[in-house]
């Protein structure tokens, strides 16, 4: 009987103290889950660009300029819009590059000339309305980021399609001071001409969320030299090969653009829980 009570209380004591240890024991933590690797684009991104041109021409050239001793040019533009679309691949966190197509609408020009020649003095007076393509590739850096603005600079090479058109040449002759003042219209045919292009970037980018940045950017553009067809009086004729070059066409834009990120956001999935 002794012996009953002797096992009973041993197993009492090895129950109690397995208790005790698995009291003691450290709750283990829940198994960890690792999101979902998703699949993206890498570094892609499509972008956009309107703004305003403020263009400039260094002068006018024409054939008959070897007769004349002395010319005094004032031209100008009007401001007229740009367009673009482009598609780029941001390379990491410093580093972009993108290709870029872009129009420029319609400007007007108006110019004047005050000459001299041997027998006369003569002004005349220029229109015409010109437009460009543009295509570019550019390269950029991104100067470090301050409260999600990032400043940039950049630079671009590639063509401009430049199209003068509607040409007109109005002088006046005064032969001397002692003969009668003479005057004449000169119309050129319109004519486009794909020249090398050149570009310095600076700006500022705002990212409005992981996928959207805001661009506000000035550039620099030389888009070489623009060209009219042969210079004809009112009544068609023409006795020389003169047709009237724009030289060295450059402007200062100032843009408004936007950058989509096509890099997939990351997303994190919760954790399967099965019931059952």
């Amino acid at each position: 009987m002794r012996s009953v009570k002797s096992f009973i209380a041993a197993g009492a004591v090895t129950l109690l103290s397995q208790a005790a240890f698995a009291a003691d024991m450290a709750i283990a933590p829940p198994p960890m889950y690792a999101p979902p690797v998703v699949e993206d684009f890498g570094g892609w991104y499509l972008r956009g660009d309107i703004g305003f041109s403020n263009q400039r021409v260094n002068r006018l050239n024409n054939a008959l300029d070897s007769t004349l001793t002395s010319s005094v040019q004032t031209n100008n533009f009007n401001s007229a819009g740009i367009f673009g679309l482009g598609v780029g691949y941001k390379v990491n966190n410093w580093f972009r590059a993108d290709v870029t197509g872009e129009y420029r609408g319609n400007s007007q020009f108006f110019g004047t000339d005050r000459n001299t020649f041997v027998g006369g003095v003569g002004t005349d007076t220029y229109h015409a309305t010109k437009n460009e393509w543009v295509v570019m590739a550019n390269a950029y850096v991104d100067l470090g980021t301050w409260w999600c603005i990032t400043p940039f600079i950049g630079a671009g090479v590639g063509g401009a399609r430049v199209a003068i058109n509607g040409f007109t040449d109005q002088g006046i002759v005064l032969n001397g001071g002692v003969g009668p003042t003479v005057g004449g219209l000169a119309y050129g045919d319109s004519v486009a001409k794909w020249n090398l292009a050149w570009a310095l970037h600076a700006g500022l980018a705002y990212k409005v969320s992981p996928s959207f940045t805001v661009e506000l950017a000035y550039r620099y553009l030389d888009m070489g030299d623009g060209l009219t067809g042969d210079l004809r009086a009112f009544d068609g004729t023409n006795n020389v090969n003169n047709p009237t070059t724009f030289r060295n066409i450059t402007s200062h834009d100032l843009k408004l653009g936007v950058r989509w990120d096509l890099t997939s956001p990351q997303v994190y999935a919760p954790p399967l829980v099965r019931k059952g």
